[in-house]
């Protein structure tokens, strides 16, 4: 297979036409081109693309984003409501106060329009590391006083847009790296079992059935469970993924075999072998990556799966805890119908999840297409 469209021109018999050299070609079209032409008809693909790409930098921006420390309590605004934006010369935030009702006991908030907040632009704020290594304390926007509440707080006083996007950097990053560990095993072990067949796809092939036997979202959880609940934030991040990652490839290892034991009695596999190369290099030569647009499609289908695991074990408990930011954890402080009915605005967090994985899904559908070019 020669990964090449050759398109070969027509020559025009008779005396008027004209002349055609034997070499004569309209062009020569890579795979990859075929690929991209195909992904660019999907405008919804595209599209997603786009949201992704934007989702992704806010995600890595996210603290010069935030108008506040996502981790700062603060009780003179909890469950605040999203401030009212106004305009008094430049862009500012309706003033909130917090009232005790000595009636009710309760906690109401008064909206001032009359004396906005003014906002600054690239100012001055609370001290971070952007990327994780580079000190910086410069904002996008910050008030001088008061809070600026653009999705409301929790009910400890946090900035939920804050942590929002805060969020985003381990539920979005967390998809990628799980799916990228899976695909690895299930591109290896897939091959290997399609490849040598006998005993040793026997014995893959039935560890596999074992592992996908079982319940999906129990294993997470019992995995995830046995994890101490101490663990640093990175440490436990980093064994989530590999949580997420040691179920997800069985799928993908199944479909990889199926690849390879078709590719392996191919008549070009057939004459590298009678010139003499090696298991090794007709394994990485011409099945690998003949099976490489299969596996980039399913990888591209797995991501969402992966995100939504990650957000339903947090959500649950078992996943990312506490100090850790993510949309998980952020969702459980909406688990109680009570406190949604009355601060909706606590579920922001699981409306940036529907984006993602919506996102995500049409990503997908759009590489599936844009794989096979010719069809």
């Amino acid at each position: 297979m020669t990964g090449t469209l050759q398109l070969a021109e027509s020559s025009t018999e008779g005396s008027g036409g004209p002349s055609q050299t034997p070499d004569s070609k309209v062009g020569e079209i890579p795979q990859w081109r075929l690929m991209l032409r195909r992904f660019r008809r999907s405008k919804l693909a595209v599209v997603s693309v786009i949201i992704l790409l934007f989702m992704y930098l806010v995600a890595a921006f996210a603290p010069f984003l935030s108008p506040n420390d996502p981790q700062e309590v603060s009780p003179d605004y909890k469950y605040a409501a999203p401030s009212p934006w106004t305009f008094d010369g430049g862009p500012a935030m309706c003033r909130i106060t917090q009232e005790i009702d000595p009636v009710n006991i309760s906690t109401t908030y008064v909206t001032n329009c009359d004396d906005p907040i003014k906002l600054n632009f690239f100012s001055q704020g609370f001290e971070y590391k952007l990327f994780g290594f580079i000190p910086a304390d410069r904002h996008l926007f910050t008030a001088d006083e008061g809070r600026v509440l653009i999705f409301g707080a929790d009910g400890n006083g946090r900035d939920v847009f804050s942590r929002t996007i805060h969020g985003a950097q381990i539920s979005m990053t967390i998809g990628l790296l799980g799916v990228a560990i899976a695909t690895v095993l299930g591109s290896v072990i897939g091959t290997i079992s399609g490849y040598a067949g006998g005993v040793t796809d026997n014995i893959i092939q039935r560890i596999i059935e074992i592992i996908m036997s079982i319940p999906t979202l129990p294993l997470w959880a019992t995995m995830a469970a046995v994890l101490s609940p101490d663990l640093a934030v990175t440490d436990r991040f980093f064994m989530m993924t590999i949580i997420l990652s040691l179920v997800t490839w069985t799928s993908l290892a199944r479909q990889v075999r199926g690849k390879v034991m078709g590719y392996s009695h191919a008549d070009y596999v057939a004459a590298a072998r009678s010139a003499g190369s090696s298991g090794l290099r007709i394994v990485g030569t011409h099945l690998m990556p003949n099976a490489t647009s299969h596996i980039v499609a399913v990888a591209m289908l797995q991501i969402p799966a992966t995100i939504l695991a990650e957000t339903s074990l947090s959500f649950l408990g078992i996943g990312m805890l506490e100090p850790a930011i993510s949309w998980g954890v952020l969702l459980k402080d909406a688990s109680r119908i009570d406190v949604l009915q009355q601060f909706p605005w606590l579920l922001m967090p699981g409306l940036a999840v529907i984006i993602v994985i919506t996102c995500f899904q049409l990503l997908g559908d759009g590489v599936r297409d844009a794989v096979d070019p010719y069809s």
